[in-house]
């Protein structure tokens, strides 16, 4: 795992950063003519956490960020030790596993959204292929609000040999299709589920989809053929929590 530091962006980004991990930050780049509550807030909890801020303008964050949508927020943090495998984060898990596995996802925002919905929902991990996927960066923590910190983001080298291991773990792999002959809602996602998304359009890989153990697909009542596969995969995982929350 690299030890660079990285640069995380947004109110949201950097306040997850803060409350969770505030000694891995090295410093904070703030806005200096934006003076709102929202601004006055997250300085309060800047000062609270014992760090201080450089002020900057707008552009100079912009090219920190490599975005314009800073929100005059800014910080060069250390990497966070994460769990080293897959495997380990399987052998410590308690309760039935809850996977999101994306094939083919290359779009950052698409990726980040993904993440948010995989935390909001509990999930335990998110898989991806490590030559068919976006990694982990500044765009990807923006949009993932927080999440790209909390949800363990797994690159593989081969996704059909992890869903296959997947497998001998009693982990069911459920495709999304809309050529599936049964409904999402058909599935019992109580046991332990690793729920296969492919990018919005092309869908799953021919082997991903084979590789699985039964497709499924989302009802589709009106005009549009497919959704996002963020939308997707938040329909997906809270019909999960849905079942495994129900008496």
């Amino acid at each position: 795992m690299s030890t660079s530091p990285k640069v995380l962006f947004g109110f949201h980004a950097v306040g997850v950063r803060l409350r969770t991990a505030p000694g891995s930050i090295i410093e904070i780049y703030v806005e200096a003519t934006r003076k709102d509550a929202r601004m006055r807030q997250f300085l309060h909890k800047v000062q609270e956490a014992g760090l201080r801020t450089i002020e900057g303008d707008a552009l100079r964050l912009a090219k920190l960020a490599g975005s314009a949508g800073h929100q005059g927020v800014v910080a060069r943090v250390a990497p966070i030790p994460v769990q080293t495998s897959l495997d380990d984060l399987l052998d410590g898990l308690e309760g039935p596993p809850l996977l999101l596995v994306l094939d083919g996802v290359t779009d950052p925002h698409n990726l980040g959204a993904c993440l948010r919905v995989a935390d909001g929902a509990g999930a335990h991990a998110v898989i991806a292929p490590k030559d068919h996927a976006v990694g982990i960066n500044a765009t990807v923590a923006k949009v993932a609000s927080g999440a790209a910190e909390t949800v363990p983001y797994f690159m593989v080298t081969n996704l059909a040999r992890t869903l296959g291991e997947l497998k001998e773990r009693s982990i069911w792999c459920l495709g999304l299709s809309d050529e599936a002959d049964h409904s999402l809602y058909q599935s019992d996602l109580k046991t332990p589920t690793a729920l296969v998304l492919g990018a919005e359009g092309t869908g799953l890989r021919q082997l991903t989809r084979k590789t699985c153990d039964g497709l499924v697909s989302i009802p589709m009542l009106g005009g549009v053929e497919s959704l996002n596969v963020s939308v997707a995969s938040g329909i997906c995982l809270y019909e999960a929590v849905r079942q495994r929350q129900a008496k």
